[in-house]
């Protein structure tokens, strides 16, 4: 209890108490109107409930939208098929895995939407099955009932001190800023910086942790929220650092091993100056800018000209000025969005940041299909076996057995250890079970209306409301407060029917454990087969992208890669005592990625017979990612290392500078990040 009483404060407990005034509020106007069954509005106001006002509407959005679809759904399949009950199983199964796929591939809040229509059709059609000509008037009378829910909820914590998401996103963003520029500052160190590998974990989740915030923007209360593409365009800016802060450090540490472990002095007092910017750029954006083209001109002024007779030293210390310009400007450009975030104008405040606001549009993820076709495939066979149990059985309420668990298959179906939650469940359910047979047999035969049933309800409601504040104690405090929502409990009338209750209660324990069974057999090394598959699905995009011939989709490909980079680092740390290693294999394969949509561009740039070098470079990066196997990754073969080599020595000749200069730089990063451990360059006989 003391990690609960740590958590108990003042934004704890108003947040409790606008659960509460909402619920009741849900539930009185629902007992008013005469609502068969009122302990949805009451229960679908607290599944709702969210501390940020922008959070709750954008939930109550999607809510509505997931419930109408369940329930268009449940008006369509039962009447032709109410008289077939193996075929209704298998529609309401498909339909269930449906909307559970289309949800994982989302991954956004939006993805709530979907897995509602799925388990709101089974909640509308499993319970009422016996009774199919009242099937219209069960999922009307059941969206009423979840809307007014939704309605309260929304009304309650959107007007009652409510929580903006602008004011959490702003502070959050300003934190990954400064984030960010620690973590590069500390890159570009002359000397090794303790932590760098945490540091860029931390800064791929704080990418896609801003994404998942951003998607809430358009609810928001508050006039003065950003615009979702300047987000964008902050994601994009944040997602260029990691790559290039990187490549500076890996360039530094070359140049540093060439020169017998120390630097020229020019480059020492750029390091410093530009250390010196990152981490204190200014508040004036003037004076910012200014500051950011002087070093940039310096960088420019130290880079030496590619030529055909370029060593690999000059070669090295031309990709280090260059990239190192490149991460000044994306700092600067981060900086340039948030003055356009906090000052709220529509007009950029500056060219710079009109430009980079133009086009945006949202943010690629990645998408695990065999995922999801896993998590579907679960949820139809959860479905299915239970139907053909129930029916088997002929037990009455085995209905609410299988519809409780497939709800819950659906539920945590894109959580790696789906046995976790469920088992918090269960001990929520229990509880509740305990808990709703005091209050309905020893509690509420002795209220009489509805103000003596609210404060009986009160300190229970309280306290949950206060526990759900905590994600520790979430998992049990929901399932509880849905145990005291029971259809026994709160009805428009109060009946003493216990073995109704008893029966209900066993329903949901089997529900649950009918959950927990199926989710061990289908979900068993879930986290492992995730591990290996967003691995493959990088090298499968760096082969695919390699040769295709279309202009590079550069943010594409890095906001995959980082919402990757963020997806495997929760997993590793929890399968893996070394996670560090293979998170470096991830940024060094999103460097990779990089460096082939440069050489993809040159290559669109160049005449065939100018561009066949870098064709032979990218089949050859195509057929090594192709074959990796996730277990015992193998390094790229000699031959590769010759063809990147002979591209070099044959661009390096090439009459305009623009293409020798851009080829050494794409080339010179595909080697170093396939081949780190080689010698230097050694030009190639014409």
């Amino acid at each position: 209890m003391n990690a609960l009483g740590e958590r108990i404060g003042w934004p704890a407990a108003l947040f409790s108490l606008k659960c509460f005034a909402a619920a009741m509020l849900a539930l009185y106007v629902a007992l008013s109107i005469g609502l068969e069954r009122p302990y949805w509005a009451f229960l679908t106001s607290y599944i709702v409930a969210q501390p940020l006002a922008g959070a709750v509407i954008s939930k109550a959005v999607f809510r509505v939208i997931g419930t109408l679809t369940g329930a268009i759904f449940s008006v369509a399949i039962v009447p032709p098929l109410v008289n077939a009950p193996e075929l209704l199983s298998l529609a309401m199964a498909l339909w269930l895995a449906l909307c559970v796929f289309v949800s994982l591939l989302d991954r956004t809040p939006r993805s709530y939407m979907f897995v509602l229509a799925g388990y709101s059709a089974c909640l509308i059609v499993f319970p009422d099955v016996d009774t199919p000509q009242t099937i219209f008037t069960v999922a009307t009378l059941r969206v009423q009932e979840i809307t007014i829910g939704i309605m309260c909820g929304s009304l309650v914590h959107g007007v009652v001190f409510p929580g903006s998401i602008t004011n959490l996103l702003l502070a959050r963003v300003e934190a990954m800023l400064r984030d960010a520029e620690r973590w590069s500052h500390d890159a570009i160190a002359l000397e090794p910086v303790e932590g760098l590998a945490q540091e860029r974990r931390r800064l791929a989740q704080d990418i896609t942790e801003l994404h998942q915030m951003s998607v809430h923007l358009p609810f928001d209360i508050s006039r003065l929220a950003p615009r979702v593409r300047t987000v964008r365009a902050m994601q994009d800016q944040l997602s260029l650092l990691l790559p290039l802060g990187a490549a500076v450090e890996d360039r530094l540490a070359m140049l540093k091993a060439a020169s017998g472990g120390k630097v020229p002095r020019e480059v020492e007092e750029l390091i410093a100056d530009v250390r010196a910017w990152i981490v204190n750029p200014g508040d004036d954006i003037i004076l910012r800018t200014a500051a950011a083209d002087a070093l940039i001109a310096r960088c420019a002024a130290l880079e030496p000209a590619a030529r055909a007779e370029m060593g690999w030293a000059d070669m090295m210390r031309l990709s280090l000025f260059a990239r190192l310009a490149a991460l000044i400007a994306a700092h600067r450009d981060c900086r340039d969005l948030y003055d356009q975030m906090v000052t709220h104008r529509r007009e950029a405040v500056s060219p710079r940041v009109g430009e980079l606001l133009e086009g945006r549009r949202n943010r690629e993820l990645h998408r695990d299909y065999a995922g999801a076709a896993r998590g579907a495939f679960g949820a139809f066979v959860t479905v299915a076996l239970g139907c053909a149990l129930w029916i088997g059985s002929g037990w009455k309420d085995g209905g609410s057995a299988v519809m409780l668990a497939g709800v819950f298959l659906s539920l945590f179906a894109a959580s790696d250890n789906p046995l976790a939650p469920l088992k918090g469940f269960m001990i929520g359910t229990i509880a509740a079970s305990l808990l709703g047979a005091v209050y309905g047999y020893a509690i509420m035969p002795r209220l009489d209306g509805f103000a003596m049933l609210a404060a009986a309800y009160a300190p229970m409601l309280l306290l949950l409301g206060t526990m759900m504040a905590s994600p520790r104690w979430m998992g049990i405090a929901l399932p509880t407060l849905l145990g005291l929502g029971s259809p026994v409990l709160l009805s428009d009338r109060y009946v003493s029917a216990f073995a109704s209750y008893a029966n209900g209660t066993v329903a949901q324990l089997v529900g649950i454990w009918f959950a927990i069974i199926m989710a061990g057999l289908l979900q068993s090394a879930g986290v492992e087969r995730a591990i290996r598959r967003t691995v493959r699905a990088g090298w499968n995009d760096i082969a695919n992208r390699a040769t295709l011939m279309t202009p590079p989709d550069l943010r594409g490909w890095i906001n995959r890669m980082l919402d990757r980079i963020a997806l495997l680092a929760p997993r590793l740390a929890a399968v893996r005592s070394d996670s560090g290693r293979p998170l470096y294999d991830a940024l060094r394969d999103l460097r990779t990625g990089v460096a082939i949509g440069e050489l993809r561009q040159l290559r669109l740039d160049l005449p065939a017979d100018e561009a066949a070098p870098l064709a032979d470079v990218l089949t050859g990066v195509s057929a090594h990612y192709r074959g990796l196997d996730p277990d015992a990754p193998a390094p790229a073969k000699p031959a590769l290392l010759t063809d990147i080599d002979h591209a070099i020595s044959d661009l390096s000749r090439n009459p305009s500078a623009v293409i020798r200069r851009e080829a050494i730089l794409a080339l010179v990063s595909l080697r170093r990040n396939l081949f780190p451990e080689s010698e230097g360059y050694r030009r190639v006989a014409a």
